[in-house]
């Protein structure tokens, strides 16, 4: 990792060990902002604060390395990155002004990205996530996460019951709390339905009607002009001297089939004309057709304006679309609402059938839960007191408190007063009794914060071998242990680092000793500016740096001599 303008940090490259890298330094040298660096690559907030005085931004690259099927380099490829032989390259940029930048593989991402690839890359525990871990709900989740799938079945099973109860009871409750609207709604819709029902329109009848009404009441005009041009066309028997169309159409055939065998042209025409006169013929019989059937009944005028009235009353209460297909139209949709207002009480009888089945369903996926969780309690219980044992805690003894939890509304099938949550019934504590005849109380009541520590600690050796996170970082986690229990923190850590990569800010020699790669962070100045700096040691200069953290200062003898003392133990012990 490195780390550029970043607080005290001007330019510093972080090499972590694949195993257990300690981060030591007095005390304001920067060693958070090791810590901090880390978080900004796994998409902590950015705090503009944190740029150095006087540059433009802070920068934090990371190189990851991580199998092509894990499931974070999974996801990284499928935002776009691409891995660089075996490794993810991840930066972060935070400027002055406070914008902050995430590139993962070669591609600009989102910081959220950088915050879904953390979950499966790194674990970080400091002061605050001891305090989470006094939370009940923490420690419940952290029950289920050692069970695995003893646990995970079922309270998959039980989560899928439970979001199918709450979106019954929902329907359940709208259904009759809105009983009277929905009458009123019911009862609404049966009125109009009857007006519609009595009146019986039928699709398209309201332009037909329209266009009879305007025939009818223009009966005597329509009339007359339809006799006018049957006259025009074929002759007014009242005047038989009068010339009509269709005589000077056929007087223009005779006196061009008399002469069509000289030209056929004049054929041609004459054959046109003779088709002219058929045309005429036809269109002044319709004509005359049209007269003898048009029907000038003044009761059938008033009975089609009736009806026009009926239908336009329907329409303008009911019509979407403004006509009678539009009343048609609200009358299905009214129809098909009202049916299922006439089932809600069907409905509701569903509903509660299917309430209670699911109620009588959920305790006993419930108790099946509560089952596996007392079952992987017992053996995470066991094992977390045995690893006390090896952090100088020889006699104390953690135990897990199952409870169900009461609610007076939330009555099970045994008609005990249960509340149902989205995770179960339980409430999960961690008791400590940290010495033979103390009672087990809550650790958040029953420890100190060196045994919290070490507590802290134990729990992550036990998760180890199923946690599938392949890097912890402690940061100050020793915070209140010393002496004995320190080398046995040291030990324990240097355990956790066979199966994961464990990197630890601390101020304990006993820890650093136990080491694979020690990190120093120190402070310069020249006199005008404070900068920090981040070096591997290795033999003299370990040495002089555990000296420093036994003694307060690197040239004490007798320091030397604890340190030397401490680096072989550590060396034999592994």
């Amino acid at each position: 990792m490195r780390i550029r303008s970043l607080g005290v940090i001007d330019d510093a490259v972080v090499e972590l060990s694949p195993g257990f890298t300690a981060v030591t330094g007095e005390t304001g040298a920067g060693k958070t902002m090791v810590v901090t660096s880390l978080g900004l690559l796994l998409g902590g907030r950015a705090d503009p604060a944190l740029v150095r005085i006087g540059a433009k931004a802070a920068v934090v690259e990371g190189r990851i390395v991580m199998r092509p099927d894990a499931p974070a380099a999974v996801r990284a490829e499928e935002a776009g990155a691409e891995l660089d032989e075996g490794a993810l390259l991840i930066s972060r940029t935070v400027s002055a002004e406070g914008r902050s930048r995430a590139h993962v593989g070669g591609r600009s991402v989102p910081v959220g990205l950088l915050g879904e690839l953390a979950d499966d890359l790194v674990a970080v525990h400091g002061q605050t996530d001891q305090q989470g871990l006094l939370r009940p709900a923490r420690q419940r989740q952290a029950l289920d996460r050692y069970a695995g799938d003893a646990v995970a079945v079922p309270l998959e099973k039980y989560g899928a019951a439970y979001r199918r109860l709450r979106a019954v009871a929902v329907e359940l409750e709208e259904i009759t709390t809105r009983a009277r609207e929905r009458a009123q709604e019911a009862d609404l819709l049966r009125f109009g339905l009857d007006e519609i029902a009595a009146v019986e329109p039928v699709a398209g009848e309201d332009a037909e009607l329209a266009a009879e009404a305007e025939r009818l009441g223009h009966a005597e005009s329509l009339s007359s002009a339809a006799q006018l041009a049957h006259g025009a066309l074929a002759g007014n028997p009242e005047d038989p001297e009068g010339i009509d169309a269709n005589t000077l159409v056929a007087g223009a055939h005779r006196a061009l089939e008399s002469v069509r065998s000289h030209d056929p042209a004049l054929g041609a025409l004459a054959e046109r004309i003779g088709e002219l006169g058929i045309l005429l013929a036809d269109v002044a019989g319709e004509l005359a057709g049209y007269a003898d059937d048009l029907d000038a009944d003044p009761l059938r005028l008033a009975a089609v304006e009736e009806r026009r009235a009926a239908l336009t009353q329907l329409t303008r209460k009911y019509g979407t679309t403004g006509d009678v297909d539009g009343v048609l139209e609200w009358a299905e949709k009214g129809a098909a609402r009202l049916l299922e207002l006439d089932g809600d009480d069907e409905r509701i009888t569903e509903l509660t059938a299917e309430r209670d089945g699911l109620r009588s369903e959920l305790s006993l996926l419930a108790q099946a839960l509560t089952d596996a969780r007392v079952e992987a309690a017992t053996r995470f219980a066991s094992a977390v007191t045995a690893e006390l044992a090896s952090l100088a805690m020889p006699h104390a003894r953690v135990t897990i408190d199952i409870r169900q939890v009461e609610d007076p509304e939330g009555v099970d099938v045994d008609g005990r007063p249960v509340a149902y949550g989205p995770s179960g019934t339980d409430e999960v504590e961690l008791l400590l009794a940290p010495h033979p005849g103390a009672q087990p109380r809550p650790i958040a009541k029953g420890a100190s914060g060196g045994e919290l520590s070490r507590v802290m600690l134990a729990v992550e050796v036990v998760f180890a071998g199923s946690d599938p996170v392949p890097t912890y970082l402690f940061d100050e986690v020793d915070a209140g242990v010393g002496g004995k229990a320190a080398v046995e923190v040291g030990r324990r850590l240097a355990k956790l680092a066979k199966s994961a990569q464990v990197v630890v800010v601390t101020h304990l020699p006993q820890v650093a000793a136990f080491a694979d790669r020690q990190l120093l962070v120190e402070k310069t100045n020249d006199g005008s500016v404070t900068r920090s700096g981040v070096k591997v040691l290795e033999g003299e200069d370990r040495i002089r740096e555990l000296s420093r953290m036994l003694a307060g200062h690197e040239d004490s003898v007798s320091a030397r001599a604890h340190a030397e003392e401490l680096l072989a133990a550590a060396r034999a012990d592994a």
